[in-house]
């Protein structure tokens, strides 16, 4: 199932996704996040996928979106429709699903990591939101993760944090070696999958049902409308400029 941008493999019930754009620093193009949205639907009902453990090929986990994308206006509702697609899929996937954040985690690189169920990391990871220079952040599900103080500072600031405060924080619940970090990972998930498939499922919809805010609400205002405003000011802009 791997594709053009993406690499999978599935052993023993551990689905192992590799962001596979290393030249780009494993950014996020539409090409990769259709990729990504097909594995991940067809792994839901897969038997032989337990689990599913997110990385990155190269130094970067992922820098992000592919901004060099942004720039040509006709691919701005393209990018809004499978952002929306891919993230949701993620969110509520399943099976539990575990980041291997094996380098710099920028932007929608933090966001994919934070929408996993867990996050480990290796001592080369960094985290943080420079985009909050030109376009809103995912707030809600890091304020889930390390609480209201933590989420509103590296939201507001946009500053990168390395390894050791992301564990710190409580972003990551674990830091290793870069060597070892995959084998981690999968000694993880296979003590997971030690319980069985359906109460796995079960916590999972506990996961995402069970909070007072829900996501889609959270989403939807702070991913929907803030990326329509932005492609609306953006095509503003492409229109003026012509």
């Amino acid at each position: 199932m791997s594709g053009e941008t993406i690499l999978t493999e599935v052993r023993d019930g551990l689905a192992v996704l590799t962001l596979n754009r290393p030249e780009r620093h494993n950014a996020i193009s539409i090409k990769m996040r259709q990729e990504i949205i097909s594995t991940l639907v067809a792994w839901r009902k897969d038997p032989a996928v337990g689990m599913v453990i997110i990385t990155g090929a190269g130094p970067s986990f992922t820098a992000g979106f592919d901004l060099g994308e942004f720039k040509v206006p006709e691919l701005l509702p393209e990018i809004f429709r499978t952002s929306s697609l891919y993230h949701r899929e993620l969110w509520r996937f399943p099976k539990p699903t575990l980041a291997a954040v094996n380098g710099p985690a920028l932007a929608g690189g933090f966001d994919l990591a934070k929408l996993c169920d867990m996050r480990i990391c290796s001592e080369k990871a960094a985290f943080g939101h420079p985009e909050i220079r030109f376009t809103p952040t995912l707030y809600t599900p890091l304020k889930w993760i390390v609480g209201t103080g933590p989420a509103r500072d590296l939201c507001l600031t946009g500053r990168t944090i390395d390894a050791q405060e992301a564990f710190r924080i409580g972003l990551v619940s674990e830091v290793t070696k870069p060597e070892v970090l995959l084998e981690r990972a999968s000694e993880i998930g296979r003590g997971i999958l030690k319980a069985p498939a359906h109460v796995l499922a079960t916590v999972k919809r506990f996961f995402v049902e069970n909070d007072a805010w829900g996501f889609e609400e959270s989403f939807c205002r702070e991913h929907d409308a803030a990326f329509q405003e932005f492609i609306m000011n953006a095509l503003a802009g492409s229109f003026k400029k012509a």
